[in-house]
């Protein structure tokens, strides 16, 4: 069967993790290039345009776009933002400011009526609104017209050094009768030291964090794999925080042999993810490369917006992985029915 390139089109695009996958991603000579992103973060948007797309890119709110200007697609990505419903916040859930954002993606799937989606945000997503969030979405999915496979995917399973859960919507359309079945977990992790290893000091978006002396002595005290909570800090370096089952992760240093814990977009100081041995947080491009970002994936914007572009991407090696998968079940759906 010759090649077929499915045109895809992309909301809440973010700096371009998700795209990088999908543009890595082929089967039998089957891939997916974009036809279109959007987004409204202008530095994401410019990160975006740089590596991934340089024209047809949409720097506005999602609730501002014209589907009816955008060009025909085969196939939509879309992570919506996950803010109410990760386990660090309120987890307003459907009833928060960003909860009913997926119904873009359910608008856009009415307009353009593509062969398939990949839906994407945070694990926390199957517990918030007392569990019914999920299948909520879920269900509004199946309501236009697709087969759906929802399910929580370990992306350190795909040799992301990162423990980072997400739960995917990936959905076909049900004239295809197509069967999706999860890809098979690597047989190799990825430890942080590997992942860390031999970054060139010139590399883009390497600038060390200035830390302040009161941050470095507390590192000091802190262990490989501890976190400020953890460690035996002396009474003047302690934190005072009321709840610290959502915070395990301040000032938490890496364990060098081990998985990273999760890189995050959000959060402020004690959050940026902290070496193993040297007092500091972890530069930018060392976050990028737990991400599985390559080195020449330029980040623009400042310090901090590249850290949480960084923090909110979705890790381009289990994108691959993933998005393969679905170009396979469409070229085996369309392989029964020539």
């Amino acid at each position: 069967m010759a090649g077929v390139c499915l045109k895809i089109g992309e909301l809440f695009c973010g700096a371009g993790g998700f795209a990088l996958g999908a543009s890595l991603a082929s089967y039998r000579g089957w891939r997916l290039h974009h036809a279109w992103a959007s987004d409204n973060n202008r530095d994401a948007c410019e990160t975006f345009r740089s590596n991934i797309l340089a024209d047809r890119i949409i720097c506005r709110d999602v609730e501002q776009l014209d589907f009816e200007k955008l060009e025909g697609i085969d196939g939509l990505l879309f992570g919506f933002p996950c803010n109410d419903f990760s386990i660090v916040g309120e987890r307003r859930g459907l009833t928060g400011k960003y909860g009913k954002l997926y119904s873009y993606g359910v608008k856009a799937l009415g307009h353009f009526r593509p062969s398939f989606f990949v839906a994407e945000n945070v694990g926390g997503i199957q517990s918030v609104n007392n569990s019914l969030a999920l299948p909520v979405i879920h269900s509004s999915f199946e309501e236009m017209g697709y087969d759906v496979f929802t399910n929580l995917y370990k992306f350190e399973d795909y040799a992301v050094p990162q423990r980072r859960w997400r739960v995917l919507f990936i959905g076909f359309k049900k004239n295809l009768v197509a069967r999706f079945s999860i890809p098979k977990p690597s047989t190799a992790q990825m430890t942080v030291r590997e992942a860390l290893s031999n970054i060139p000091l010139d590399a883009y978006n390497h600038e060390y964090t200035r830390q302040h002396p009161r941050v470095v002595e507390r590192l000091n005290y802190i262990k490989a794999g501890e976190n400020a909570f953890t460690a035996d800090l002396p009474e003047r370096l302690r934190l005072k925080m009321k709840s610290k089952a959502k915070i395990s992760q301040i000032y938490k240093r890496l364990k060098p042999d081990d998985l990273s814990y999760t890189v995050t977009g959000s959060g402020g100081g004690g959050t940026h993810v902290y070496h193993w041995q040297e007092a500091r947080a972890l530069t930018n491009r060392e976050r990028a490369r737990l991400q599985t970002f390559p080195d020449d994936f330029v980040f623009k914007g400042t310090k901090e917006s590249v850290r949480k572009q960084i923090g909110m991407a979705l890790p381009p090696k289990g994108a691959t992985i993933i998005l393969r998968q679905v170009i396979r079940t469409l070229y085996n759906a369309r392989q029964q029915t020539v």
